[in-house]
């Protein structure tokens, strides 16, 4: 503690509840910064969990206090006395730095909003590089009008089927002016917020764009009785999967903005907290997700909807979502290459599902700074898409359970369910495909999909990278 010819250039008082009642300039500027005010809880998460401490132990403390009003890193040495068990603490600052924070990175930043608004989104879509839609998930019920439009309307622009009130400019607009602009959608009574994010570089948007439009006031959930007076039986993921994501992705949008220090200036290690919120919470809604499909794609009545799509392009988009994720390991995504081809009959959103569960797992696996090749071939009327890495590869034993439900094959801690090619393959299987997989200890694995060839044949460049071979040397 200070010593008796210490001088103080800052004073504060709290009560016994954790609420600061007196405060001079420098403490109540920075109370005011963090979202309180003077006579409200202390806002400064550092100084509230010391002042926590010395009035709940009953303790003097003597500490280095850092805290960010939103501009500048504030380091000051404080010294909390305890005044009594109802009686609140004495705050006396001895030292006070100020300095500013570097600036933020734009290209984070954007990823950070782009996580926020992906949890956050009731309808999520894929548009092209013209902003013209190319497939749509919803499971918000007052979007079925809207979702069944779409789908009969693939490739028109997505502000065909939506309002956009006091605004009469030619449709769309470039996408910087509608990403957070307000809409009105056909069916639905609820005012909705629409976000854009640039998929391609160094263009953003040549690669296309993902479309999330967030419902301004959240949608009650339907209650059992509802489920019951519509006929059906209780289903996992009608009735649990959205009373479940809702919550949970406000957890994770939360804990993003926390961390993230949207919200105001925070602590480091709080922000390290936020950090395993989201991160747990993206796992648990991961695995919802998983058992969601496995009940859909378990069902009798399960079928997709075919149509004809050029594989060259599902197999680029895969990269364009997945190509941070990757970068963020060093790792390399070869995807085809400009001018390839491979047509097929399939459904563009499933083999996409399989397409990111595949590239997901060789980026989870994979070394880093390593490669991971997406490549096309066809034989006979079977249009093919293989996925190879440069992992450890599995053992013949391996490769006979990996589709297994619940398989991961000894792992664990990854956030994996185990479900993921046991759905992919399914799904394959209902497109009257195939999922298989061809690997060795050492080699890295390749996982290529099968589907129905379209009659056009294939065109493939002459400079393509040829993939490593397999050895076979056992």
């Amino acid at each position: 503690m200070a010593s008796a010819g210490t001088r103080y250039i800052a004073h504060a008082k709290s009560d016994a509840d954790g609420r600061l009642i007196e405060a001079d300039e420098n403490i109540a500027r920075l109370q005011y910064a963090c979202g309180g005010t003077i006579g409200s809880h202390i806002a400064i998460p550092e100084l509230l969990a010391l002042v926590d401490k010395a009035h709940r132990y009953g303790l003097r403390l003597a500490r280095q206090l850092e805290a960010i009003d939103g501009d500048h890193r504030i380091t000051a040495w404080v010294e909390i006395s305890p005044l009594g068990e109802d009686a609140g603490c004495s705050i006396d600052v001895v030292s006070w730095q100020v300095e500013d924070l570097p600036p933020e990175n734009e290209i984070d930043a954007a990823r950070r909003r782009a996580e926020i608004n992906r949890h956050l989104a009731d309808c999520t879509a894929r548009l092209d590089s013209g902003q013209r839609l190319l497939s749509l998930e919803t499971e918000a019920p007052d979007l079925n009008e809207f979702a069944k439009a779409v789908q009969e309307n693939i490739g028109k622009p997505w502000t065909d089927f939506v309002r956009l009130p006091g605004n009469s400019h030619q449709q769309p607009l470039h996408w910087r002016l509608l990403d957070g602009a307000t809409c009105e959608i056909d069916g639905s009574s609820r005012s909705w917020k629409a976000h854009l994010e640039p998929l391609g570089q160094p263009q953003p948007g040549s690669a296309g764009f993902v479309l999330y439009l967030t419902a301004v006031i959240p949608l009650a959930p339907e209650t059992q009785d509802d489920a019951k007076a519509n006929g059906e039986g209780p289903s996992f993921g009608r009735d649990l999967t959205p009373v479940l994501r809702q919550p949970i992705n406000r957890i994770i949008a939360n804990a993003e903005t926390i961390r993230t220090k949207l919200a105001g200036p925070l602590a480091d290690e709080y922000s390290s907290y936020a950090a395993d919120i989201a991160t747990a919470a993206q796992h648990l809604l991961a695995l919802i997700d998983d058992l969601s499909d496995l009940e859909v794609v378990e069902s009798d009545d399960f079928v997709t909807a075919p149509d004809r799509i050029e594989l060259a392009d599902v197999a680029r988009r895969a990269c364009g979502i997945l190509g941070v994720r990757a970068r963020e390991k060093g790792i390399t995504l070869v995807a085809p290459p400009d001018g390839e081809s491979q047509l097929a009959i399939a459904e563009f959103r499933r083999v996409l599902q399989i397409l990111l569960n595949l590239v997901g797992n060789a980026i989870r696996y994979s070394t880093d700074d390593s490669q991971v090749w997406i490549r096309l071939d066809r034989i006979g009327n079977r249009a093919l898409i293989t996925v190879a890495d440069q992992g450890h590869g599995l053992e013949e034993a391996q490769q006979a359970k990996v589709f297994e439900k619940f398989e991961r094959l000894g792992r664990s801690g990854d956030g994996g369910s185990g479900l993921g090619l046991y759905i992919s393959r399914r799904i394959a299987r209902a497109m009257d495909g195939d999922l298989t997989v061809e690997s060795a200890p050492g080699q890295g694995a390749r996982f290529t999909l099968s589907v129905p060839a379209a009659d056009d044949l294939r065109t493939e460049p002459r400079d393509r990278p040829a993939m490593p071979k397999m050895r076979d040397d056992d």
